[in-house]
């Protein structure tokens, strides 16, 4: 079961696409985040909603929030996909231990073994405070994602 509203999201620590390590607690305090979770890099949806959120509202991606988009890719695939999509925002690699991240917010399909499309508005305090999760052949849409955020 996905992690609900009003729930503290589970701190983590991935690599991003350069190898660096991102956590979720050193955005408490300063940044609302939309943490994104979607199932493969180079796949046709994924790709799709991952050049939205490039080209999207600057709500996404502003001083008061940040972006960060998981897959269970290694960091190498999520370098090369961000180089040849222009992805700017950090690509974070839930590879190894595999999906461990995507498994604690509840979104990991251990069938396919890969995260389903799981978004997580969290607010400054580490609360989650909207959510959606589809099907992984379901695209999202941005302007909920921004919705939720004018509510913080």
């Amino acid at each position: 079961m996905a992690i609900q509203v009003g729930d503290h999201a589970p701190d983590f620590e991935l690599k991003d696409n350069h190898g660096a390590p991102v956590r979720l607690s050193d955005h408490h305090g300063r940044q609302n985040v939309v943490l994104v979770f979607y199932p493969f890099a180079f796949t046709s949806v994924c790709t799709d909603e991952l050049r939205a959120l490039r080209d999207g509202p600057a709500r996404l991606a502003d001083g008061d929030t940040r972006l960060l988009a998981v897959s269970t890719d290694s960091i190498h695939t999520l370098r090369v996909f961000a180089e040849q999509e222009s992805l700017e925002y950090p690509l974070l690699s839930d590879f190894w231990p595999h999906g461990d991240v995507s498994r604690a917010y509840g979104v990991f399909d251990e069938g396919k073994g890969c995260a389903v499309r799981g978004t997580f508005v969290i607010d400054r305090e580490g609360l989650v405070r909207w959510t959606v999760v589809n099907a992984l052949p379901d695209a999202r849409d941005l302007n909920d994602y921004v919705e939720a955020l004018d509510t913080l």
